[in-house]
Order: structure tokens, then C-alpha cells, then sequence
């Protein structure tokens, strides 16, 4: 159930490079949160949405070029670090197939943000929709634990890097 947000300028793109892009975009999250593209229930809850800056400015300057922005929000669970590597890497190539640019020249002008949105603040069809009840959804009844575990994963890595940290701390308070 992901959120797509596109920070495109007006006119960056031809339209059907957009429209493409766009679906791309879906089908590139979709997959990445472990559904197949073909989910009709995953891509009727998978929304874009395309903010058009009056300007981007770089160093203080007007862009010369288009800048793009992805942020893609999914709830918390989704996402693995190896994930999130192949996403960025796989949104970038989209943006650049769609811009028509030699990827060196383009890469270096999209910004690819993959958030997670904590579990219990989710609110869809006026409630609040942990990742078990979203994965029920999407992928059936019979996949509810498939949200459990990712959630218990993704918690078990936030409290081994919090453990982590405070031991650091705690190591360097000691010399």
C-alpha cells in the first residue's frame, strides 16, 4: 500500500514519458513490497501523487535542469535494507529511461527517498491499519503473518542498532 509523492517540474518530461513513469513507479513499489505487479487490490491502493515546484533552485540558482524527487511511503516493515538499495537503484533507471538522458547525466539529478510510515499511524478507511491488516489485504487473509513477521523484523533491527549505539556510547563515556 504504498505512497508514491513525484516532485516533477512542469514540462520535464514528454506526457506519455510521464504516464509511463508513472505506472512504472507503481509497478516498481509494488514488487518491492513483495506483491506481484499484477495485484489488482495492491494497485488500487498504491497512489501518486505529482507536485509541480513553481522553481527548484540549486545553490541558490534557478535549475537549468529538471531536478526530480521520489519519496515513496510504505508502512513500517516493508522495507529491508537491501530493499531499499534496489529501489532507489530501480526508481532511478525509470526516471532516467523517462527523462531520455545518458543515465550519468540524469542519476545525479534524482533524489529517491524510501520511508516507512511507524506501524499504528497508517489511518486508511477512517481507521488506523497496522501492516498485518494491510498485508490481509492486499495479498489475502491467509497472509496476515506475513505482516507480522515483517514487523517483528523490522523491530528486532531498530532495537539491535538502538543496543548498538548505546554501547558505543557507553564505550566511548568510558575512556
Amino acid at each position: 500500500m504504498p505512497m508514491i509523492d513525484v516532485t516533477i517540474p512542469e514540462g520535464a518530461l514528454k506526457p506519455e514519458a510521464e504516464a509511463r513513469l508513472m505506472k512504472e513507479l507503481t509497478d516498481i513499489l509494488i514488487t518491492h513490497e513483495g506483491f506481484g505487479a499484477d495485484n489488482q487490490v495492491a494497485q488500487s491502493v498504491t497512489w501518486v501523487f505529482v507536485h509541480r515546484p513553481a522553481a527548484v533552485f540549486v545553490a541558490g540558482e534557478r535549475a537549468t535542469m529538471p531536478r526530480y524527487r521520489i519519496v515513496s511511503t510504505v508502512p513500517e516493515g516493508q522495507y529491508t535494507d537491501a530493499i531499499r538499495k534496489v529501489l532507489v537503484k530501480d526508481v532511478t533507471d525509470a526516471v532516467v529511461r523517462a527523462d531520455g538522458g545518458k543515465y550519468e547525466d540524469v542519476a545525479k539529478r534524482v533524489w529517491v527517498f524510501p520511508t516507512e510510515t511507524p506501524d499504528g499511524e497508517w489511518g486508511s478507511r477512517g481507521a488506523i491499519q497496522p501492516l498485518p491488516n494491510i498485508q490481509a489485504l492486499i495479498a489475502g487473509e491467509h497472509q496476515r503473518e506475513v505482516g507480522v513477521a515483517r514487523l517483528a523484523r523490522r523491530r528486532r533491527v531498530k532495537a539491535l542498532a538502538l543496543l548498538e549505539g548505546a554501547l558505543d556510547a557507553a564505550r566511548k563515556g568510558a575512556d
